[in-house]
């Protein structure tokens, strides 16, 4: 190789990209993928956050308030005294118009440095109400986490119900065109062996079946992009999965008392209904706390200043234009709306009762769709284990039907008979599976374990 040619091979090597390596995941990587990549997870993680920031918000009300309004504006100008004329001796006051001497800038602070110190319950309620709301929102994180468990199982398992359904009619196919080749054989060779009728019988079936095949095609590639899609690869990626073919995941342990019992104190409903009456009764404590004042310290104070007036040194005289005070203080404040906050206290006092009731609703619902996921998982357990038996008994009716066809002592018909039972049978099977595997995803999800 010339030089020439070495530097061309090296310019192809570097120009043209290399093709992007397929992407293979396990059930588990393509969970962990979904839950990482969903957006309303993690909008729902930005609501946990907010409610953080409520508790934040009612336990800062313990801390200091600052009240102060600073502005300018005009007062009157004064110069002089008191007394007439200006002097700072006499008897008779100063007697002058409105405006005696034009008007002054004027420069007004008034300040208020308060400490709350005790507030009959109202910021320890609402702090544990904020507490509850944030349990809430963690439990719509944990429901939509488990929402999504059971959407990639579901297209995961689906894919390979599809993939391993084509590859089977696949098979089927190519025996099935086996048969055909020997139909058509006999038939240009005139031995008698086959009739006309064989070649119907079987082309009937090739028909049939290249229907199915393109349905499984098509089923195939749907789950695989919304596979792309539930894990976030891009629906441009090349996404393989791990699992060579679709397999029965293992039975659940334990008996349908224990998985109620379960479902109860796990499921991310029920923390969020308890959550929800503690926020409520917390609130209607809160509400009635409304009724009382807040005690409070701190610090008051104002200084004003306009400087076309003159200083009074008295004590006795206050000139509101021209002074400064500040004093420490202890009080209690009334914030109350008489008509309103007794409203405010039905209202959180109807929606505590309204949680009440859907807790009972849900103390009952739940273990009924546990139950429900439970029967269905036992009876598609077993009708799976009873298909796979006939799935291998259809499968040898087939080899030995294809066998006694070709040595001649089958008819067509006979063939396709037993390709089209096995076909059904274990596509069956393969759907039957699915749907057991879907069952042990829902139960989980019904006693509260997709987390």
């Amino acid at each position: 190789m010339n030089k020439k040619s070495i530097c061309t091979l090296l310019a192809m090597v570097l120009v043209i990209p290399c093709a992007a390596a397929a992407q293979t995941v396990t059930l588990a990587q393509a969970i962990q993928m979904g839950l990482t990549a969903d957006p309303r997870i993690k909008e729902r993680e930005a609501l946990v956050e907010s409610a953080r920031g409520l508790l934040e918000e009612a336990q800062g009300h313990r801390g200091f308030i600052i009240d102060a309004n600073m502005f300018e504006g005009l007062a009157p100008a004064v110069h002089g005294g008191f007394y007439q004329y200006g002097a700072f001796s006499g008897t008779v006051p100063r007697a002058d118009g409105p405006l005696p001497d034009g008007l002054s800038d004027w420069t007004s602070l008034q300040f208020a440095i308060i400490k709350p110190l005790y507030t009959f319950g109202k910021i320890t309620n609402y702090s544990e109400a904020a507490k509850g709301n944030i349990d809430i929102a963690r439990g719509d994180v944990r429901v939509r986490q488990a929402e999504i468990v059971v959407k990639v199982k579901r297209a995961y398992f689906g894919y390979l119900t599809a993939r391993d359904t084509r590859r089977l009619l696949e098979d089927i196919q190519s025996k099935l065109n086996g048969a055909l080749d020997r139909v058509n054989k006999n038939l240009n060779d005139d031995n008698g062996q086959s009739k006309q009728t064989d070649l119907y019988a079987l082309q009937t079936a090739q028909g049939m079946l290249s229907k199915y095949i393109n349905q499984a095609t098509a089923l195939e590639k749907i789950t695989l992009e919304g596979l792309k899609l539930l894990t976030g690869v891009g629906m441009d990626s090349d996404l393989k999965v791990a699992d060579d073919s679709l397999a029965p995941v293992p039975l659940p342990v334990g008996s349908l008392t224990d998985f109620k019992i379960e479902a109860v104190a796990d499921r991310p409903e029920m923390a969020q209904l308890e959550a929800g009456m503690r926020a409520r009764r917390a609130l209607v404590a809160a509400k009635k706390s409304e009724m009382y004042p807040n005690i409070y310290a701190g610090v008051i104070g104002e200084a004003n200043y306009a400087s076309n007036r003159t200083m009074l040194n008295n004590p006795y005289i206050y000139d509101p234009f021209n002074n400064v005070g500040m004093t420490p203080v202890i009080g209690i404040k009334w914030n109350l709306s008489v008509d309103v906050v007794p409203a405010q206290i039905a209202q959180a006092q109807a929606q505590l009762e309204a949680i009440n009731y859907k807790t009972q609703y849900a103390q009952a619902g739940i273990p009924f769709e546990v139950a429900e996921a439970y029967h269905h998982l036992q009876a598609d357990y077993k009708s799976q284990q009873q298909l796979a038996q006939g799935s291998t008994a259809g499968r040898r009716w087939m080899i030995a039907a294809l066998a006694d066809f070709n040595a001649g002592l089958e008819p067509a018909d006979k063939v396709a008979d037993a390709l089209k039972n096995y076909a059904l049978t274990q596509a069956e099977y393969l759907s039957t599976v699915n749907d057991y595997n879907m069952d042990v995803a829902n139960l989980d999800q019904a006693i509260g374990k997709n987390k």
